[in-house]
């Protein structure tokens, strides 16, 4: 019995991977200065786990699974500004405009910031061919506004800059649950 509960756990284990964990400093002079867009950090080339799945749905089904969103805010201005992340997955493929986007919870102040979004649930999670993968993830610093929200445009911009910030993205396969290597 032990054996069994100890292989289901590896099994679960197994089936989740860090598609990223980045930690970087952000200032209103990145924000204005990143291109193609404003107020978007790009991870991609080798700061995207270079062993992530090309195929999403098989042999193990990411795309129907979860995506565990830590973030670490290190360092944020005073003032308790309301602030997020989104996070959009930048397709390798697309359907309509290929990307769809989540995001991390709201936060006022350092800390750490989970949640786990079943992949499905997320803004255009459709417009990606999973099959085919993804490229790039564009992380996005924004007010509580929503969509358009971006902290670069707001009159007050140094209620959000300049920040410090640990993002880590763990994709689970569908049925598992994620577990935490802290």
């Amino acid at each position: 019995m032990l054996f069994l509960l100890l292989a289901l756990a590896l099994s679960a284990h197994a089936e989740q991977f860090v598609l990223f964990d980045v930690t970087f400093s952000y200032t209103k002079q990145d924000a204005d200065t990143s291109t193609p867009s404003k107020s978007h950090y790009y991870v991609k080339g080798d700061r995207l786990n270079p062993n992530r799945p090309t195929d999403w749905t098989s042999p193990i089904d990411y795309r129907n699974g979860a995506v565990h969103i830590r973030a670490e805010i290190l360092d944020k201005p005073a003032g308790g500004e309301k602030t997020t992340w989104t996070l959009c997955y930048i397709a390798n493929k697309g359907i309509g405009p290929g990307y769809g986007c989540t995001g991390t919870p709201l936060y006022t102040d350092t800390g750490v910031y989970e949640i786990d979004v079943p992949m499905t649930s997320f803004w255009q999670n459709t417009a990606i061919d999973w099959t085919q993968g993804i490229k790039q993830m564009d992380l996005v610093i924004k007010d509580a506004s929503g969509g358009a929200g971006h902290a670069h445009k707001r009159p007050d911009h140094e209620k959000f800059f300049p920040t410090r910030v640990r993002i880590t993205m763990t994709q689970v396969s569908q049925g598992a649950t994620y577990i935490s290597p802290r």
